[in-house]
């Protein structure tokens, strides 16, 4: 529905999408880094619209999910988190993958906006306990491009792939690359 205006925005911003979301996969974790900015939700949901994804959800910090917004982000596709209990958020997220037939997640690997010099790791460990892929996404503002990498599966070897993802996020300039990735 909102996907032409997006189109339009986009085109207007002189943003470019490089790369697609498989269309054979029925679930998969679309991992965006660097998450430097609350513009990178915009572009986002823009992005979502625009590559034919609008059933993406995201996963967010439950005070978003609280009034006077709370109902926006949820009507948008948000799972609130609660990050301040251990509440194994790892497994819920894996039983809400079990619970579905087709399901897409969108989320920020460093679970911030502030400075971090390495990827959290419950979004690698959600894929490999729901055996699904990661495909990892960037907001790119130098180059004014959404860029999609390939489906990446898991595999036994944590530090290769970490070292694998990383060297696709330091190829991508956050809005704010102060706060980028390493």
């Amino acid at each position: 529905m909102m996907r032409p205006i997006y189109l339009l925005i986009f085109k207007l911003m002189s943003w470019k999408v490089i790369g697609s979301f498989p269309t054979n996969i029925k679930k998969y974790i679309v991992a965006v880094a660097p998450h430097t900015s609350n513009w990178d939700f915009v572009i986002g949901i823009m992005a979502r619209s625009i590559m034919n994804v609008q059933q993406a959800k995201f996963l967010g910090k439950d005070s978003l999910f609280k009034a006077p917004f709370g109902w926006f982000f949820r009507a948008v596709g948000g799972y609130p988190v609660n990050r301040s209990k251990n509440n194994d958020v790892v497994q819920q997220v894996v039983d809400i993958f079990n619970a579905h037939e087709h399901f897409i997640l969108g989320l920020a690997p460093e679970g911030t906006r502030k400075k971090v010099d390495k990827l959290r790791t419950g979004f690698y460990y959600i894929a490999k306990k729901a055996n699904v892929p990661i495909v990892p996404c960037g907001f790119d503002f130098a180059k004014k491009a959404v860029i999609a990498a390939e489906p990446f599966y898991p595999t036994d070897d944590f530090e290769k792939d970490m070292e694998y993802l990383m060297g696709f996020y330091r190829n991508v300039t956050g809005k704010n690359p102060e706060l980028g990735l390493l």
